[in-house]
This record gives structure tokens, sequence and C-alpha cells, in this order.
């Protein structure tokens, strides 16, 4: 193995959110391997844990965008000056030929001033879409206003026109300054290392932005089972779901379809809509926020997760986290893993916008023989269709990816 100097960019240390659990995880088990990690945040970078992997924490002490009073968020969330002076001086210092730069989050600190500070090292940066941030203003390609997916180029005429923002107008016309700085500053990716995306059904969207699918690299993010043991989802009559409590998810019109089919339902996370579904829907189980050990005994209750988000998923982790342990899954088809899960044979998609789709495939899977059902259940846990990689096949495909970039850089 060749020992690499890896600059890791995250606008948070703390691992909370999906992206910040992947760049933490990766940056600790790049370290174990051996590479040289340096931790660039735009937080604070309070997670001793990085620490003792033996990382260096370069921090630049600055808050997510929600933390800020409204004006500097405002501001800053389309040019953080002080993170583009911290990355300028970052590589006039430390810089050298043969560092990668890998980077994850931008969009609550670092801003899209992270790009032009970066461009002069471009080709040794890797750009990791865990969204679609990179492309589009609202970051999924969804028109929340009609409750469909946008087919639009970002930042176009049409693009600006349409009021698409779950809040305001305004508030779109800000998301398009930020994303029309993004798109100007990385062009058509010849200065960089390119995207890795995490879904190959990514690649057509960010090339809307006029990025080539030839500079897009897919590397599917890492999945760990609920369980370790084969969940006897044949013997069970629940549903579960594993994520945020909020309407963009779909909780409502799951908790909504749960009571019309009289199915128990057990919700594992928190969110704004949590005194609504409990007000609502009295007979559904809020389990809370658990951590990832946690979430074992609820799915071993039940006979299929739902993952019914409203706006494109391109990577549902939860899925393939479910399907691993053994879990049928009822996915969404906004969901990108929608139509792998189907052919699969792990479980069935549905509209989350159509009632009678939802109630159907919830009628689905509870009038299925207990003999398919475990049979759906052993072809998921067996990993013969497995959504996702394991924890060292995505750090091989990192590190390959590190070689490319410096192979490419080098010529």
């Amino acid at each position: 193995m060749t020992r690499r100097r890896i600059v890791v960019v995250n606008d948070d240390s703390i691992a909370r959110g999906g992206t910040a659990v992947l760049a933490v995880m990766s940056a600790k088990a790049l370290a174990a391997r051996g590479h040289e990690v340096i931790w660039l945040c735009g937080d604070a970078g309070a997670n001793p844990s990085l620490a003792e992997a033996g990382i260096e924490v370069v921090a630049l002490g600055s808050r997510p965008l929600l933390d800020l009073p409204a004006r500097a968020a405002l501001v800053s969330g389309v040019h953080n000056a002080p993170a583009a002076r911290m990355i300028r001086a970052f590589l006039a210092e430390r810089d050298t030929p043969d560092t990668v730069y890998h980077v994850h989050s931008w969009a609550q600190i670092f801003s899209p001033a992270l790009f032009p500070a970066l461009a002069p090292v471009g080709k040794r940066a890797l750009l990791h879409a865990h969204d679609m941030f990179l492309a589009c203003p609202n970051g999924v390609f969804m028109d929340y206003r009609k409750n469909q997916p946008c087919t639009r180029r970002p930042v176009s005429a049409a693009c600006v026109a349409t009021h698409c923002d779950k809040r305001s107008y305004a508030q779109k016309l800000w998301r398009v300054a930020r994303g029309a700085r993004v798109i100007r500053a990385l062009g058509d990716l010849s200065g960089w290392g390119g995207i890795v995306v995490i879904h190959p059904a990514m690649k057509a969207k960010l090339a809307r932005a006029g990025y080539p699918e030839a500079r897009m690299h897919t590397v599917r993010n890492p999945v760990v089972p609920f369980s370790a043991v084969r969940i006897r989802a044949e013997d069970n009559r629940g549903l579960l779901y594993v994520g945020r409590l909020e309407a963009d998810k779909g909780v409502g019109e799951l908790a909504s379809a749960a009571a019309r089919a009289g199915v128990p339902l057990t919700l594992v996370g928190e969110g704004p809509m949590r005194a609504e579904i409990s007000a609502r829907y009295p007979a559904a189980r809020l389990a809370g926020w658990v951590d990832k050990a946690g979430i074992a005994p609820f799915a071993a209750e039940a006979r299929a997760l739902v993952m019914p988000s409203r706006h494109p998923e391109p990577f549902a982790l939860v899925i393939a986290e479910a399907a691993a342990s053994g879990l049928p899954v009822l996915a969404a088809d906004t969901a990108a893993m929608a139509a792998e899960v189907e052919a699969a044979g792990l479980g069935f998609a549905f509209d989350v916008f159509d009632p009678a789709s939802f109630d159907a495939a919830i009628g689905r899977i509870m009038a299925l023989p207990a003999a398919e059902v475990a049979a759906m259940s052993a072809r998921g846990f067996s990993g013969e269709a497995a959504l996702g990689t394991t924890q060292d096949g995505w750090i091989d495909g990192l590190e390959a990816q590190y070689a490319r970039v410096l192979a490419d850089a080098g010529r």
C-alpha cells in the first residue's frame, strides 16, 4: 500500500448527519491504514476521537448557517470570506505535490467560496456528492411547491423563474446565487479530480449543470446491517421507519397509510413532526433517537422497513442497511434505489404521493406468504443482491480514486 497524505474537508467535525458520519468514518479508516490524514473543518473541530485516531485537526471555528444571525447567514452562505482565507493559507503553508484533497460537505459553513480557493490544487481534489448541491440550488432536484421532481437545468432561466423552494422565492434566488458560484467555479471539471457519486443514477442529474459524466466516479456508501443475524421478517406484522420525523421524509404519509391498513408502525428518530404524529396517530410507536446499535431491537420486530421520502434520495442508506439485515423494503419511487429493490426481489416500490399506491404496497407485503417473505429476507441478508459495499470495500474504492487523481494530476 502506498502511504498518502489526505486532507479531508468537511463543514462539521461531529458525526451527527449522514455526510459527517461518513466523512469521519473515512478519515479514521484511512488513518488506520497508515495514511497521513488532516481534517480541515468549518466548525471548532471539537471531536476528540479524531485526534485519538492520529488525525490532525485544522478548524475554522465557525458555525452552520442555521446557527448564525439571519444577516450573517445571508452573506456567509454565499461567500464565507474567512473560510476562503483559511483554505488559501493552508495551501500556501502546507500543500505538497502529492497531497490529495477530499471535499465532503461545504454548503453549511465553507460556502461556495471553498471552490475558487481550492482551485489551484483542483486536479488533486475529489468532490464527494452526498447530495445534489454541486448542481441543484435546493440540493435535491425537487419542486417543493408542486411536490414533484425537477427536470430543469440548474440556474437556467427556467430554473431561476421557478418558485420551487420550501420557504420563499427570495430564498430560492439566494440559493441560485450560491449555486451559480459553484457551477462557475467547477466549470467542466477539467481542472478538478472529479466528482464521487454515491449512486450511478446521480450522474445524469449532475450532468445537467454541465459536468461531464466521464468525470464522475461511483463509490457506493458502506453498509452496516442493523442486525448480525437474519431478521425473521416472516414472523412479524409491523412496519419500521428510521430517520428524521419531518414532512419531506414522508412520515406523515406513512403514518396515515399504516393507520388505514391497521398495521403497527414504529418510528425511530426525532424531528419537528413528532408532536403532530403523536397527536394524530396515537397507535404509532415513537421510539425517539437511538444509536445504530439501538435500532436492532426495533428492526427485529418488523416485517418491512418503509422509506417514504417525498424528495429524490440519491442513496437512502437505511434501505441498504435494512435489506442487509433481512428486512424487506418498501421504497418510495423517488429513491434512486427503489428500482433496484424491486429488481433484486428485496421489496416493493410505491408512489408516496398516491395513497392508493402506498396502500397497495403495504397490503402486498402484509399478504405475502411467509415462505415468500422469508425468501425475500434471505436474499437481502445473504448479500447476493447487496445495495452498498463493505467498509473495507468502500475505503478500497476511495484509495483507488486517490491513486487515479494523483496519476492524472501528474500527467
